[in-house]
Parts: C-alpha cells; structure tokens; sequence
C-alpha cells in the first residue's frame, strides 16, 4: 500500500499555471490545478521512453543489493553515529555502512513523490512531481564570460546581482539558483550566504543553493527563515532547494554527510546529485552506469529519511563520459544524456521527483555547438519529465556562468516546454468546417478557429531567435545570435524594477553574514538598479501575443 508521506496536501490557494513564451512578465510558477479525467485518446503528453519495465526493476533490485552488501562509505561522524544507532550494520573491514533492503525500501516509501516550493512572499510557486519541468540556472560555476568586454575572469558581487535581476525576469526560469562563486571580493566561508543574501533581496522566486562548508548551512537556514513565522513555517513553506553531492565510488564525505543532516532537519529540500563519471568512476555502459548512479543516489534518499521520515527529496544527478583522448569530462556527451533519461526512468518507477544537469553546453562560447547542445539535451529533459533542470546559462563544463548564454537558454527552455505541452483536440475534429473555410477563402488566416487558438497555440520567441528573412536581418546590422542575446541582456536590466525588503530584515541579513567574516571587515557594495527604462518598441523585445496576455490576465 502507497505511504500516507507519498503526496503533499491540495492548497486552498489558487494554482496558476505557466504560460510559455509569454512575454516578459516574470512565470507565477509550475502549479496546476487537478486533470479532469481522461477519455481515451483525447490528451496524450509527448515523452522519452529508453528503459522498459523489467529492465528498470532489475536496475533497481542490482542496486539494492550493492547497498546491502557493499554499502557506502559515510564519512560523516554524526551521520554515520545516526545510521549505526538506527540499527545498521558495518562490513566485516568496519569501513562501510550498509543498507538493508527492508531500510532502503521503507525510505523510497516514506519519500514525498512531489512538493511545492514557496517564493520568498510565502505563496505557492512551483510543484515538483509527476511529469512537470522546471529549467534552473547552472549552479557550481567558477568564473564569469563578462558580455561587456568578452573576459572570462573571477566574478564579484555586481556581476552575480545582476545575473539574479536578469534571471527574475525569464519567463522560462521559474525559480533561481546561487549560480557561481563570487569569492573575488568576499570571504570563501560566508560566500555561500551572500549569494543566498543576494538573490534574497533581488528576486522573489524560489532559490537551488547549497553550502560549500560542512557547518554552512545553518546561517543560512537562519536567513530564510527571516522571511517565515518560524522555523515550523519554513519547513512547512520551503523556498529553496539544496544540493547534496555524492563524491563517488560509493562515499559521502563529512561536508555532504553534515550538510544533508542540517538541510533535513530545517525542512530544507535536498537534490541528491552523484557526479557519475563513465568510463572513470563509473561502468562505460548506460546500464551499468545506471545501477552505479542509483546506489549513491538511493543511499542518500535513505539517509535523508532516516533523519526526518518525509522529508523532500530528488533523485538527482550530473553524469558525464570521461573523454578517452583528451581526458575531459563532458556533460553532454550523449551517452551522459542516456544515463540521465535512464536514472530518471528509475526514480519514476519508484515514485520520487527528479533533478538533472541538462539544458548546458560544454564548449567555450555561445556558438552552433552551444546551441545545439543546449536545446538538444533540454528538449531532453522535457521529454523525460524531470522536475528540476540545472544548466542555463552554463558553458565550459559547467565551469563558466554567461548572461547572454543565460537568456538565449530561457528560449530553448521555452520551445522545448512548448514541444511536451499536451496534445488534445481543439475543435479540429472533425475538419469539414475547416475545410470549408479553406475551399471558400483559400486561406483560414482569419479563419475563427485560427484567431481563437492561435494565441495559445504558437510560440513566438523573442529576438534572439531570428525568424526574418536575410534582408530584414542585414537592415537591422546583420547581427549574430550573440550580440542579439547580449543587448536582449542590457535591455532587460534596464527595465528591472527594484525588489522591496524590510529594512530590519536587510539588516539582519547583513548581521548574520558580518558574524561569519574573519578578517573581511566591509561586506560587497551592491549597485542599487536604476529606474527601469522602458525599451522603445521593436529594441530586441519579445514578440508579444497581446490576446495570450488578456486571456492570462
């Protein structure tokens, strides 16, 4: 029998939906109301398929047996006192905890299969289960490609408010992400929180973060919780998602181990995210890949439930081949983009929400290659159903972090949701009156089935994605998908509009931060956003569907 933990409570709240390729008005979320009931052949959501049913429980049963037998290396002190205390046992060299099936299985059942994620004002913003995609900026990047001047350097607090108040506007990124380090002109120990204070101040979406130290996490629960009535409220009302990584060959270390306690117990959900290198650390193959890759995932899961039964969860990864010439460890890779479609068909056969690094590219730039590797893996993504996908905006093996990169992906995150949108009939069958409207006008232009579904039906993108003809493209300065993309950059942040905080909240933030610093005296001046500026009509905006907009409205 399916646990009472396996679904989140309906909200009393009105649930929006999201409306792709809207314009720029920032996404209400990924919430929907309930389906009504199908008729057979009436709706039909476009999917990937690449494992079939026994394939996948033999995944599952191979990896429960590698828990129970070989086990995993918790090198966590307190963690590894709470698994023994639980009643699980060490390997006979004393090295490795291992997983009972019983204990394995009672965690996936006491796993929520979905959970909705807060924004900072307390509402309802995103619900993560089932087959509903969300694209999240890349996290975990060192560097900065500065649209400005093309330098690829270490990036600073202007660099990374400006990424949050870029990003709170894509209509396609329904929540952010603490995207990549700012250590050039903040201390390493307390980055992690400035990064959360940042977008805190800057944006009222939902945030994917993480702590970078093994006691990290609690001053930034603290700082959440600042937008909550108390602890019980943050837990209730999650706003932020962190991530959790599994260091490989079977092993979490003391920073994972601790992070993952605090994050449980302050009701923070956790992505569980094993860097599962093939043909390194990991089998060559998909399959065997996919039983490495649910291990460690699975043991975290595990681990989690253990500490706070029902406790949010996602069944996450960020895969990649080892390149047997060059030594690289490329994210798209297609085998890597197998392994992620597989795992993800094993967490969907066990019930639990998913996360994924997809939706990025690996080369250098903002070229072919980046393109196609972002649409490619994103449509991917799509297909497959993960609920959470980490990668726009990253180039360079996840390494570097690029505005214009970040809004071009915002476009092919929002064709690829346009492609797994349901398909249904909308009075077009039969055709026969359609047919007549051709034969009598020769066109069905103006046809009423065309003026009323097509608002919903076709997704006009912005700018960056020419769709004119070369001469239109050579009056307008013949410019290339990179330099449309950095002035759709400039012009977005000029018509930011400053987000409100309580002066005493702001405060406080700061105070918490100032109390972690060591010999930093001054925290980061942060550019106050200029009064938006309204773009003159055609400057690089969106082609708005102004009936699509009055029927959201």
């Amino acid at each position: 029998m399916e646990s009472a933990c396996r679904t989140i409570p309906a909200m009393n709240a009105p649930l929006n939906s999201i409306a792709v390729g809207g314009g720029d008005t920032p996404t209400e979320g990924t919430l929907a109301g309930t389906s009504p009931a199908l008729t057979r052949g009436a709706l039909m959501r476009p999917s990937l398929n690449i494992l079939d049913g026994e394939l996948t429980a033999r995944i599952v049963d191979e990896a429960k047996r590698v828990l129970a037998e070989v086990g995993m290396e918790v090198r966590g002190p307190e963690m590894r006192r709470r698994l023994l205390d639980r009643g699980l046992l060490l390997d006979h060299a004393g090295e490795r905890v291992l997983f009972p099936r019983a204990v394995v299985e009672a965690a996936i059942a006491s796993a929520p299969s979905s959970f909705v994620l807060y924004d900072r004002a307390g509402e309802p913003h995103a619900d993560l289960g089932g087959d509903r995609v969300h694209f999240v900026p890349g996290s975990s990047g060192l560097k900065v490609l500065d649209h400005r001047s093309g330098e690829t350097r270490l990036a600073n607090s202007t660099d990374f408010v400006e990424y949050v108040r870029l990003a709170d506007g894509l209509p396609n990124i329904p929540y952010l992400a603490t995207a990549f380090s700012t250590n050039n002109d903040i201390e390493p120990q307390v980055s992690d929180a400035w990064r959360l204070f940042m977008t805190l101040t800057n944006s009222n979406k939902p945030v994917v973060s993480g702590a970078f130290t093994e006691h990290g996490v609690p001053r930034m629960v603290e700082m959440m919780q600042l937008f909550r009535r108390d602890r019980a409220d943050l837990i209730a009302r999650p706003m932020s998602i962190f991530t959790i990584t599994a260091t490989g060959n079977f092993r979490y270390s003391e920073d994972s181990c601790q992070n993952l306690i605090d994050c449980v117990e302050a009701g923070i959900a956790v992505e569980i995210v094993p860097v599962t290198l093939m043909g390194l650390i990991a089998p060559v193959t998909v399959v065997g890949a996919t039983v490495f890759h649910t291990v460690d995932v699975l043991a975290g899961i595990t681990m989690a439930q253990i500490i706070r039964p029902g406790a949010p969860v996602l069944f996450g990864g960020a895969p990649a081949t080892f390149h047997m010439k060059i030594a690289s460890s490329p994210m798209s890779a297609i085998e890597a983009l197998q392994l992620d479609a597989a795992y993800v068909a094993v967490a969907k056969s066990l019930g639990l929400p998913t996360q994924s690094y997809m939706a990025l590219s690996d080369g250098p730039i903002l070229d072919a290659q980046a393109g196609a590797e972002t649409f490619g893996s994103a449509l991917i993504a799509a297909l497959a159903g993960v609920n959470s996908v980490s990668g726009p905006g990253m180039l360079d093996f996840l390494l570097v972090f690029s505005l214009p990169k970040l809004v071009f992906d915002d476009e092919m995150c929002g064709q690829a949701l346009r492609f797994v949108r349901e398909v249904k009939p909308l009075d077009d069958l039969p055709v026969g009156e359609l047919i007549d409207q051709l034969m009598a006008d020769q066109h069905l232009i103006m046809a009423p089935h065309t003026t009323t579904h097509w608002p919903a039906e076709l997704y006009l993108p912005s700018a960056i994605v020419d769709r004119d003809n070369r001469e239109a493209w050579m009056r307008l300065g013949s410019k290339d998908t990179y330099q449309r993309a950095c002035e759709e950059v400039d012009r977005r942040l000029a018509r930011y509009r400053q987000l409100e905080t309580d002066p005493a909240i702001e405060a406080e933030l700061r105070s918490i931060i100032r109390a972690g610093l060591i010999d930093q005296i001054d925290l980061p001046e942060i550019p106050v956003a200029p009064e938006p500026v309204v773009a003159s009509p055609g400057a690089g905006e969106r082609r708005h569907n102004r009936r699509r907009e009055r029927g959201a409205g």
